[in-house]
């Protein structure tokens, strides 16, 4: 083989090296693109993968105006319902950061609509909630867990006619654009809190369980708040 021979056979050595190192990338590329799709299909929504350190946004500026707590009972086995129309929130749920989540609620005891002015008068008075002595009914949460998908429990006090227990409040969580929805359903049992005491207190009159039923719309926390 003459030397120009060994020049031209050595250059496409070269070429065929180029070649082999550029088909490679295009299968790691064309690997990772499917890996992607695999991670995709399995999710509910596709997601880009976030940097290290990055995290879901903490959402913690409550919207009450879209925000509603109203609960269930019966009276004489007929069902009944009802909302309170003035109460306050504070929270902090970041979902990647379960452990920090936190909650605190207060509700206007004396903004009860039961859809009867009479019925509302009634229930402020000293037998029922008090109002005068006991304003404010306040639930701050101890603890968030995590129950699988977009299902958790809040567990805390609940403090009403200044008596305070333990409750735990299943909830679900989803996030609509820039906010996010809480909702959740828990019962008490009302004489344990002295709700309707005295003639009140017959159950066959009006029912000791009582549904809390809560829909919370917070937007992302303002940072430095």
């Amino acid at each position: 083989m003459s030397s120009s021979d060994f020049r031209a056979s050595n250059g496409r050595g070269r070429v065929d090296k180029r070649s082999a190192s550029a088909t490679r990338v295009k299968a790691d590329a064309l690997r990772l693109s499917t890996l992607r799709g695999f991670i995709c299909a399995g999710s509910v929504l596709c997601f880009p993968l976030l940097p290290a350190g990055s995290h879901a946004a903490e959402f913690g500026e409550v919207q009450t105006g879209k925000s509603a707590i109203t609960f269930a009972y019966k009276q004489m086995n007929v069902p009944m319902e009802g909302k309170f129309n003035r109460f306050s929130a504070r929270l902090a749920f970041d979902p990647e950061k379960i452990r920090a989540a936190h909650a605190r609620i207060e509700v206007e005891l004396a903004s009860i609509d039961t859809g009867f002015s009479e019925s509302d008068d009634e229930v402020g008075g000293k037998l029922w909630f008090n109002t005068k002595a006991f304003p404010v009914a306040q639930f701050v949460s101890s603890g968030v867990k995590a129950l699988g998908g977009n299902r958790y429990e809040a567990l805390g006090k609940l403090s009403i006619k200044g008596r305070s227990l333990d409750v735990s409040a299943p909830f679900t969580f989803r996030q609509e654009g820039a906010v996010a929805v809480f909702e959740g359903t828990f019962h008490l049992k009302r004489l344990d809190y002295g709700i309707g005491e005295g003639i009140w207190s017959d159950l066959a009159t009006v029912a000791n369980e009582v549904q809390i039923r809560f829909h919370i719309v917070a937007a992302a926390a303002t940072p430095g708040k």
